[in-house]
């Protein structure tokens, strides 16, 4: 079976990660993968689906983004182009901005089956009427990440299994894997070290939070003066932090060690002894699935998909968006009950088996298997 994966670019970012899940599933089981990447990508992204078995088509072989009638025309021509040089039987959109366009073109190009997946929540759509639209005449299938986007979407829910059955216009949920640059830990944490190290793994950037990291930080270091704070990333708001971090006194028990690649992520989790959350809105939220299967505890912001994934008193615990003082509060009561702790990283590794890549291969085939019987 031939599948054309459709996605906007080909960048770092949790989408990127998870459509590659996606190719890897799909390949597993033998079938032939296209990845069409409409506009922005990166070499190493591209690199990374080729490596995982997949054609990679650029339409846009300088990365630029076309708007209005001529993303149209270029979609339409690409996309064609496409369908007549390898014929899919399944066209898998990932439904970001251009979301619909792609799909009313394939089905316009007569494709024979249509999925797509939202990877975000309902509130960044001023309208869900043409989504909706979609959904009930366009794709065979719409998935989403999270149930509770999908009850945002279209107002119900149902997380996806072997034994569902699925009618035609239907959609459902079908949670992300973890990636597969991270390793699922073979045994909990056992001593939590007397100088913890507190950790954000993020794009620097307003929508995930990290405005409220040195503020919180600094809150917990007048209880607890040993701790330290290690931050992954890099993004616009980098050098703000860093002033933050100067004008609060903390720049001495702050480590920047900026954007790594996703192979050395494992190791940097397990210098963790709690991974920060603090995002404003996540669709998901892979970080916190990444720092759970190391057997990593997490503090996260009750937004997205987060909720689904951080079970509070089980595996870390949740706080109300913006609550620095909340945020700071969770953090000290973990590192300040070594049994808890413990227990929490127990209760981590649980939760991240539930999100193995073997059980998104699974039902990643178990779907496809019923689109293709669809009638």
């Amino acid at each position: 079976m031939t599948i054309l994966i459709c996605i906007p670019c080909l960048l770092i970012g949790g989408t990127e990660l998870q459509t590659l899940s996606l190719v890897r599933a799909l390949g597993s089981r033998g079938h032939r993968v296209v990845t069409a990447c409409y506009f922005e990508h990166s070499p190493d992204i591209v690199n990374r689906y080729q490596s995982a078995g997949s054609v990679v088509e650029l339409f846009s072989p300088l990365g630029e983004r076309k708007t209005g009638s001529d993303c149209v025309l270029f979609l339409y021509s690409k996309l064609k182009e496409c369908v007549l040089k390898y014929h899919p039987d399944v066209a898998h959109v990932q439904y970001m901005a251009p979301g619909a366009l792609p799909c009313l073109l394939l089905r316009l190009l007569g494709v024979p089956r249509i999925i797509a997946t939202a990877h975000t929540d309902a509130r960044i759509y001023r309208s869900l009427r043409l989504l909706r639209f979609i959904r009930k005449h366009v794709t065979d299938v719409f998935t989403c990440i999270t149930t509770r986007a999908e009850e945002e979407f279209f107002g119900s829910s149902c997380c996806f299994t072997p034994e569902h059955k699925l009618a035609r216009h239907s959609h459902t949920t079908l949670y992300n894997a973890l990636p597969a640059h991270i390793r699922l830990a073979t045994t909990p944490r056992t001593e939590l070290p007397s100088s913890p190290v507190i950790g954000v793994v993020s794009r620097i950037e307003g929508i995930k939070g990290m405005e409220l990291v040195l503020p919180a930080f600094a809150l917990l270091l007048k209880g607890l003066p040993h701790v330290q704070l290690l931050v992954v990333g890099d993004g616009s708001l980098t050098p703000h932090m860093k002033k933050q971090a100067a004008q609060l006194g903390v720049e001495n028990s702050v480590e920047w060690v900026g954007r790594r690649p996703p192979e050395e992520l494992s190791d940097y989790y397990d210098r963790l002894s709690l991974l920060w959350m603090p995002s404003l809105s996540e669709g998901f939220g892979l970080s916190a699935l990444e720092a759970l299967a190391r057997a990593c505890p997490v503090i996260a912001s009750r937004v997205g998909g987060l909720p689904e994934l951080v079970k509070t008193g089980e595996c870390g615990e949740l706080f109300e968006p913006g609550d620095i003082p909340s945020l700071a509060a969770a953090t000290m009561r973990i590192l300040q009950d070594e049994e808890h702790w413990k227990k929490l990283s127990r209760g981590a590794l649980n939760r991240a088996e539930q999100f193995s890549r073997e059980r998104y291969e699974e039902l990643t085939a178990h779907l496809y298997k019923q689109v293709l019987c669809m009638r």
